[in-house]
């Protein structure tokens, strides 16, 4: 990506959908299977009342406090619940001030993106942002105005000052977290470079990663790292101060005294989360910042539309 577009607009996606693998909850018109028969509908905001409207919808609580007249508007159950877990932590900000990409801004545009498609869908759709706590959430819903302060949400990280540094990470506590909190069988997308502190915590990962799909929700990862530096540690022959993102921790080295130990090391951790990750029945995408985003969006949404 060259610019930084706006993130609300995605033409380019028009031609493609985005369809669940699994039985969604909800009022179904033809892309997902339902396990539930008939509608329902909910509350989704309230709209000033025109002259010669019906008044089945009125909300008279409302005029009783503003002495104004109201509509509520309800939605129809989606065909889809889209819950996007967004991974903020400061180690999602490398490569440190680039001012065109780094692993954050990516993940903001693909999701945006799938938020696109998703509403194009009539489809719903939540955000969850995280570092070592759920740092904001709001359930899946199709309205403007709930979707007007997701847009703001995604809007407000694509500047890395509004993060700062040194901000850790716990994926496995905030996923058990979230698991509960979802209380409708759901479509979560996650944003993450997967990053784990300690040894023992790819375990903790993976149960997390269980517990949701205990709970029915189907779960796809966007594993997102620079594949150059974090995969093939591409660096030149020379002396480097490597700074922890995180920890704040400082290691100096020269790459080539490590490097063939680092990508073995590596590659196994990839491999294992990719093992673990088709052993629980959950997508994985490898997601490199090199590419733009709609070049690792797009080959994923055209594969999964022939699978399902």
């Amino acid at each position: 990506m060259e610019n930084l577009r706006d993130i609300e607009y995605f033409p380019e996606f028009d031609n493609l959908e985005f369809i669940a693998s699994q039985v969604v909850e909800g009022f179904i018109t033809g892309l997902h299977k339902s396990p539930f028969h008939g509608f329902s509908v909910e509350f989704a905001e309230h709209r000033l009342y025109n002259k010669g409207e019906s008044t089945k919808h009125i909300d008279w609580k409302l005029y009783a406090r503003s002495e104004k007249l109201f509509i509520k508007r309800y939605e129809e159950e989606t065909n889809l619940r889209g819950q996007i877990f967004l991974d903020i932590s400061s180690s999602m900000l490398f490569p440190y001030d680039n001012k065109i990409i780094n692993k954050l801004s990516f993940s903001i545009y693909t999701s945006a993106a799938l938020i696109y498609l998703l509403l194009k869908q009539r489809d719903a759709v939540g955000l969850s942002t995280f570092d070592d706590e759920i740092k904001f959430h709001t359930n899946a819903r199709s309205s403007q105005v709930h979707l007007q302060v997701v847009y703001n949400e995604l809007r407000k990280y694509l500047n890395p000052r509004n993060i700062g540094l040194q901000r850790k990470t716990n994926t496995a506590e905030v996923l058990h977290q979230l698991a509960e909190i979802i209380n409708k069988r759901s479509l979560v997308i996650i944003f993450s470079d997967m990053l784990t502190s300690k040894d023992e915590d790819s375990e903790r990962l993976f149960a997390a990663l269980q517990h949701l799909k205990y709970n029915k929700h189907e779960v796809i990862i966007f594993h997102v790292t620079d594949k150059k530096f974090e995969q093939e540690f591409a660096f030149s022959n020379r002396p480097y101060k490597f700074i922890d993102l995180e920890s704040g921790n400082i290691l100096k080295l020269n790459p080539n005294e490590i490097r063939e130990t680092y990508i073995e090391r590596t590659q196994n951790l990839v491999k294992e989360l990719t093992n673990r990750s088709i052993q629980y029945g959950i997508d994985i995408i490898e997601a490199d910042i090199n590419k733009d985003f709609s070049e690792v969006l797009k080959p994923y949404l055209i594969k999964r539309a022939k699978y399902f």
